[in-house]
């Protein structure tokens, strides 16, 4: 075992806050095991690792601990022939005191393997009645969420525990979008539990955080936020801005692009009267691409999957980024929450009785029936409450 020990301080936090300490892996290393010690009262420090083939996990502040092996490694890295050669532990100076930090990293290579950890796998349930919205030209409204966590970084669920919970809301899709890693893209294909578990990831940084959709590869959190853009553009990704106005998590990054996905509809918007979030996406571009996400971690937390909803105009799941391209999304409190969709040059309002139609224009009508018809036009629609409270979104 080889025991490193060090002291952070504000300063280094300052000049750098992404470190690398280095360490050697001879040949035959069957697995590779990292411990990382710090009084946590005190200050965060985020782990993650690199090998000489690159990027092979991350964790942030979730584990002190994490194994790599060839055939498995612990949620957030990934697993595979452990190479000979310099390797580094990744530590993040996530919060370091003024008085500074301590550290100690145990790192033990080992020629035998341990057994893989066993989890137990959730019972399979049901999934609500889906709700009767008309299709258009062969497509339909598809009830997903686009911004949900696992073990694989800080959430408290496996991916099937987390798929179960999600279909019980009444989603036909889910996008696991774990920080800063791509360890769950594999467990997401794999998983069969009636509902649809689509690839991404959380790039995670302390001025802002985005997701990148698809299966698109690893994308480095510690290069400037115009090569996400770039790296998502150019593997045939789409990527949104999370949480722009989410206290600590807010969008701070330059960016020379912006993206046209946003997650205007965010958990967190838990007072739907206050209108930053809609203001805020108006003066990030005029044609936004407005998405909805819980950005569920744990039960307790957040909102559930589906808190909010996002409703997406696709032929099935395997559309459901094209048609986010397209721009051919809604947004709702939940899965059977009053609802607003564009069906050709109509809308369409569902469970809306007594809400405000607000026009792009500013112009009001109160829905009068649970089914409502009323013409559309361009821009942005919302229903709100007498009170001004957002209730649903349609471009």
């Amino acid at each position: 075992m080889t025991v490193i020990k060090g002291r952070w301080s504000l300063d280094d936090r300052l000049e750098r806050m992404l470190r690398e300490v280095p360490f050697e892996v001879p040949p035959g290393t069957a697995a590779v095991t990292v411990r990382l010690r710090f009084d946590r009262s005190l200050g965060v420090l985020d782990l993650g690792c690199g090998s000489p083939r690159g990027f092979r996990g991350w964790s942030g502040g979730a584990r002190d601990e994490y194994t790599i092996t060839a055939d498995w490694a612990t949620p957030g890295y990934l697993a595979g022939e452990p190479e000979a050669g310099t390797w580094h532990v990744w530590l993040r100076l996530h919060r370091v005191p003024a008085q500074g930090l301590d550290y100690t990293l145990e790192i033990v290579t080992a020629s035998t393997a341990p057994e893989r950890p066993v989890v137990a796998e959730p019972p399979v349930g049901e999934r609500p009645p889906r709700r009767d919205i008309p299709a258009i030209d062969g497509m339909r409204w598809l009830a997903g969420d686009f911004h949900a966590h696992t073990l694989h970084s800080d959430g408290a669920l496996t991916v099937p525990e987390l798929a179960e919970l999600a279909k019980a809301q009444g989603l036909d899709f889910l996008t696991v979008t774990d920080h800063n890693t791509v360890s769950h893209h594999p467990e997401l294909a794999r998983t069969r539990r009636g509902i649809d578990l689509l690839p991404g990831q959380e790039v995670t940084t302390d001025r802002g955080h985005a997701n990148v959709f698809g299966a698109v590869g690893w994308v480095d959190f510690r290069r400037p936020a115009d090569s996400w853009v770039a790296h998502a553009r150019d593997h045939g990704g789409l990527i949104s801005i999370n949480h722009p106005l989410g206290g600590d998590c807010a969008w701070l990054q330059p960016l020379t692009e912006r993206p046209r996905i946003a997650e205007v509809w965010h958990s967190g918007w838990w007072d739907r009267r206050w209108g930053a979030p809609l203001a805020w996406a108006a003066a990030w571009r005029d044609d936004v691409i407005a998405i909805g996400a819980s950005d569920f971690h744990r039960h307790g937390d957040d909102g559930l999957p589906g808190a909010p909803t996002t409703w997406v105009l696709a032929e099935d799941t395997g559309q459901v980024f094209d048609a986010v391209a397209a721009g051919r999304t809604a947004i709702s409190a939940g899965p059977g929450q009053p609802l607003l969709v564009r069906l050709g040059d109509e809308l369409l309002a569902l469970d809306a009785e007594g809400l405000v139609l607000v026009r792009p224009d500013g112009d009001r009508q109160v829905i009068r029936g649970e089914r409502v018809l009323v013409p559309a036009g361009e821009g942005s629609h919302r229903l709100e409450t007498y009170e001004n409270e957002v209730m649903a979104i349609c471009a």
